[in-house]
């Protein structure tokens, strides 16, 4: 088994040191700016690819947000009502979730904003299913 000579070691303990100090600074950036998002980028239509599998032609509905006040949006989505909107931007994303309801029942739809795209979930409980969509502004 070789061993380290004198110099290698210092070199191995800096690169070391400064690895510590780039995460820790890293670590206290992130703890001392965090970014503010505005949820008023909502507002305004979106266009939703609601195909059911990756391979699937687009099929495409509006979400529609009309208002934004603090932590809660209204507006439409595949032509109903919006209710209980809400919104998270407390872990450096902003997140939404929200309620429709058609004739099988409640849907309950969540959604991250991601480089100007919603990725969401829409879980149907009265049809039993859970369904992936993508979103972007019109």
């Amino acid at each position: 088994m070789k061993t380290l000579d004198g110099r290698h070691v210092r070199r191995a303990n800096a690169l070391a040191a400064l690895l510590v100090c780039c995460c820790l600074s890293g670590c206290a950036a992130i703890e001392s700016s965090p970014q503010v998002l505005d949820a008023e980028i909502l507002l305004g239509t979106w266009t939703v690819d609601l195909r059911p599998t990756p391979d699937s032609d687009p099929y495409y509905k509006d979400f529609v947000v009309t208002s934004v006040e603090g932590n809660v949006f209204n507006g439409t989505f595949y032509d109903t009502p919006v209710s209980q909107g809400r919104i998270n931007a407390d872990w450096g994303k902003l997140r939404i979730a929200f309620v429709t309801v058609d004739g099988s029942g409640a849907y309950n739809h969540s959604a991250v904003l991601e480089g100007g795209t919603l990725e969401g979930l829409s879980n149907s409980t009265g049809r039993d299913f859970l369904s992936y969509w993508i979103a972007v502004k019109q």
